[in-house]
């Protein structure tokens, strides 16, 4: 058995920054009439892009971000420690 503690890296990628894309994401849910929240929290949750409408690309630009890349920035930023640019 193995006592010592695995580590997970999120590997990072270019292009647009990830709070950009959450606040396209989350204008075209707006304006198709979704509540942008609860279906964003749907789209990581079960990882089903079809939460996630397709108007002005959101669907294709969410995909642009890992879901554990989504999680990790999340909790950094509640409990304060969110150092991103």
């Amino acid at each position: 058995m193995n006592d010592e503690t695995m580590y997970f890296k999120v590997p990072r990628e270019g292009n647009k920054e990830t709070r950009e894309i959450l606040k396209e994401v989350y204008e075209a849910l707006t304006e198709k009439g979704y509540n942008p929240i609860n279906q964003i929290v749907g789209y990581i949750l079960s990882g089903d892009p079809t939460y996630i409408t397709s108007h002005k690309g959101a669907r294709n630009l969410i995909r642009q971000i890992e879901r554990d890349e989504l999680l990790e920035k999340m909790v950094k930023n509640y409990i304060g420690i969110d150092n991103e640019k």
